[in-house]
Parts: structure tokens; C-alpha cells; sequence
């Protein structure tokens, strides 16, 4: 009878994947939404704390887990979790990481029959597992929101620009009007110029900082203009055409791929999940072939065949634009 465990495996992931969730949106749950309205830096203002303090904070809870990025084997997690500006600190991640291979160990010690070494090897791979599944989500989720933002960004800076505004001010409406994420990077930017900090090199900064391949765009396109001159409006409103443009053939492109990509998810999860529901409705299904010789080579071919399938079907709706 093949056995049943790797299922479990899975379920225990997943539920502490979510309970680990559950656990950042209880603590930042409300602040966050509150993120949506205005941003954290304009929040900060408005209690009445000076600029100079809210820069300093806002720099500390940017640069902390930058700084720790180069510790060895947990670089991976901090800089999803810079990425992501999880406000738990780097010890709070690596706490919350043991917490969680502490609860798949007891889970796996109440519901499975699997040794202590295997379980303990379990635990530690899926407690790391789920804090990079976790955080490389956020991080996700908060870059596409940065991206979706920029264009509008771009657009009101040439509008600013236009009128008479220099590009620190330009800045600053932006860092004025612009929700978070975008708003409060933006406002760091203003800020620092205000402190003396050349604006060109703050921008770098944050391109370094967040992975947008058009922030990354701007920050070339304001750095050549500040060294050759040129019309810096007519630029910005040109990179917004293309970022806009780009943006929108990409939502095109993800419409029109995704019957592809659900029908490829669909046909390689089909049969583990098939296989799946067998154990569960008929655990001895497999009784008579299970000695056979050929059983686990072909147990083994079918695997790599469906892996292999998963990869050429991402290859397949994968369309860089």
C-alpha cells in the first residue's frame, strides 16, 4: 500500500503556512488597511512627530533587514522580507521560522508515524519553507502594487513639472498624494532631499531597494538628465506612455494566457490529486501491482514526466513584456 504521509505533509504546510498569515494580519491587519487610504509617512505627520524623526524611522524599518541580508543561509528570507517591508524585525522572522518548525514537529508528532530524525529534518526544511513562501507572497504582492502605481506617479511628477515645480518639489507631491507602498518610498526621497541628499542619488537608492525594472527606468532617465539637461518633463511623460503601455499588454498578455495556464496546472495536478483521493477512498487500490518490478520505475517516469510537464507549460505561458 503506498502510504498516505506525504498528504499529511502537505496539510500540515499548509496549515501553518496560513496560521503564520493569520498572525501578521492580526497584528498588522488594521494598520495596513488604514496603508490603503495614506500612507505610513503622512500617518506619522499627521500624529504630530517631526520630519526628522519620521526619516530616521522610516530609513530604520527600510535598511533593517537590508542589513541583515548578508547573514549566511537566512539572506534569502530577509530580502523578500526588505522587499516585502514586513515590520517584524529580522530576530522576530528567525522567531516566528523556529515557532513554525516547532508546530510542524508537534503536528507531526500527534498525527504521523514517521521517525525523530525524519521528523526533525522535516521540520527544520518546512519551517524555513513556509517563512520563504510566506514572505516571497508579500514581496510579490507589494512590488505589483508599487508597479501599478508608478505610471500614476510618473504622470502627476510631469504634470508638477510642467507648471514650474523643480523635480524635488515634483517629488514631494507625490510622496503627498500617493498611498503606500509608492507614497511613503517616495516621501523618504523628498526628505532626504530636504536634508541635503542629492535626489538623483536617493532614486537610485530606492531602484536598488524595490525590484521594479521601471523604477530602475527612472532613476537612468533622471540621472542622465541631471547630467546632460534636456526636457525632464517631456521625458517622464514619455517613460509614463511606455510604462503604461507596458502595463497594460502585460494584463493583456496574463488574460490571455490564463486558460493555458490553468489547463497546464489542471492536467499536472490531476493525477497526484487523483492518486490522492484513491489512498483515501481505497487505501489497498494498489495491492496487487505494488510488488511488481515495474511499479516503481514507473512510478518514478511518471513523476518526472509530470515535472517535466509543469516546466514546459510554464516555459509555454511564460511571455516576458
Amino acid at each position: 500500500m503506498i502510504s498516505a504521509e506525504p498528504l499529511l505533509f502537505a496539510l500540515i504546510f499548509v496549515g501553518v503556512l496560513v496560521a503564520v498569515e493569520g498572525l501578521y494580519l492580526l497584528a498588522f491587519g488594521r494598520s495596513a488597511r488604514q496603508g490603503r487610504k495614506v500612507n505610513r509617512r503622512l500617518d506619522l505627520l499627521d500624529q504630530g512627530v517631526d520630519v526628522m524623526e519620521v526619516l530616521h524611522q522610516l530609513r530604520k524599518e527600510r535598511e533593517r533587514h537590508v542589513n541583515a541580508s548578508t547573514m549566511p543561509l537566512f539572506s534569502a528570507l530577509f530580502d523578500k522580507a526588505a522587499q516585502a517591508n514586513i515590520p517584524w524585525s529580522p530576530m522576530t522572522i528567525v522567531m516566528i521560522m523556529m515557532a513554525a518548525a516547532a508546530a510542524v514537529f508537534a503536528l507531526l508528532s500527534w498525527f504521523s508515524g514517521a521517525g525523530l530524525a525524519l521528523r526533525l529534518a522535516l521540520s527544520c526544511v518546512m519551517g524555513y519553507a513556509i517563512m520563504f513562501v510566506w514572505l516571497r507572497g508579500r514581496a510579490k504582492k507589494r512590488l505589483a502594487t508599487f508597479e501599478e502605481q508608478l505610471p500614476d506617479a510618473i504622470e502627476l511628477m510631469v504634470r508638477a513639472l510642467r507648471i514650474g515645480h523643480p523635480f524635488s518639489s515634483a517629488v514631494a507631491i507625490v510622496a503627498q498624494e500617493m498611498p503606500d507602498p509608492l507614497g511613503s518610498e517616495f516621501g523618504i526621497i523628498a526628505d532626504e532631499a530636504t536634508y541635503g541628499m542629492d535626489v538623483t542619488e536617493s532614486l537610485e537608492r530606492l531602484a536598488e531597494r524595490v525590484a521594479v525594472p521601471d523604477l530602475r527606468f527612472l532613476a537612468v532617465a533622471v540621472g542622465i538628465q541631471s547630467q546632460s539637461g534636456g526636457n525632464l518633463a517631456e521625458i517622464l511623460n514619455s517613460l509614463a506612455v511606455v510604462v503604461r503601455s507596458r502595463f497594460k499588454l502585460f494584463r493583456k498578455v496574463t488574460a490571455i494566457t490564463a486558460e493555458a495556464r490553468w489547463s497546464g496546472w489542471f492536467l499536472s495536478a490531476f493525477p497526484v490529486v487523483a492518486l490522492l483521493v484513491v489512498q483515501v477512498v481505497k487505501p489497498d487500490y494498489y495491492d496487487g501491482v505494488v510488488d511488481h518490478a515495474l511499479f516503481v520505475p514507473a512510478t518514478i517516469a511518471v513523476g518526472i514526466m509530470l515535472a517535466i510537464n509543469v516546466v514546459f507549460m510554464r516555459m509555454m505561458v511564460n511571455i516576458k513584456v
